[in-house]
């Protein structure tokens, strides 16, 4: 139970400025991995109406795309699928909130690994650069935490007082 307690709790930052530098990308990226990168192939109240997703559905054609990957990928491309659709889609949202950031930071960066050297690694270097940026940030998170803005921070002090 400590340790998880301490995955909760931020790197105290020595200004409020710095906290600004990390609050800024981690709320723009969980922004765009949320609605544009996981709503389209995962069922979320914004997915686009014409993918006809229930909550939590993954899209007809995610698992497909995933088998193509090989390996370990081929033998369960509808769990590695869901497990992907959901890092992006619930993975932003908890970006975005500042929540159990270093978990989901671990999360999303599997699955960008995933994304650079599975899908977009022949497509040249300007393809893999989204996944490539949500890595590098998602490593970040992974090492200070959400900042004094997130709710990481919020629940430790309270855990404190």
């Amino acid at each position: 139970m400590r340790f998880f307690l301490s995955l909760t709790r931020p790197v105290p930052l020595p200004h409020w400025s710095a906290d600004l530098l990390v609050l800024v990308p981690r709320v723009v990226c969980g922004y765009l991995l949320t609605t544009q990168f996981g709503a389209p192939k995962f069922g979320l109240p914004w997915s686009p109406t014409d993918s006809n997703l229930r909550l939590f559905e993954v899209a007809y054609w995610f698992p497909g795309d995933v088998r193509a990957f090989g390996g370990p990928f081929a033998l369960a491309p509808e769990t590695f699928a869901w497990l992907g659709a959901f890092s992006e889609g619930v993975g932003g949202i908890f970006f975005l909130l500042g929540l159990q950031i270093r978990i989901t930071a671990f999360l999303v960066a599997c699955t960008m690994l995933v994304a650079m050297f599975g899908q977009q690694w022949g497509n040249g270097m300007w393809q893999m650069l989204p996944a490539a940026g949500f890595l590098w940030l998602s490593l970040l998170l992974m090492a200070i935490g959400s900042g004094r803005f997130g709710l990481d921070a919020l629940l430790a002090a309270r855990r404190t007082a």
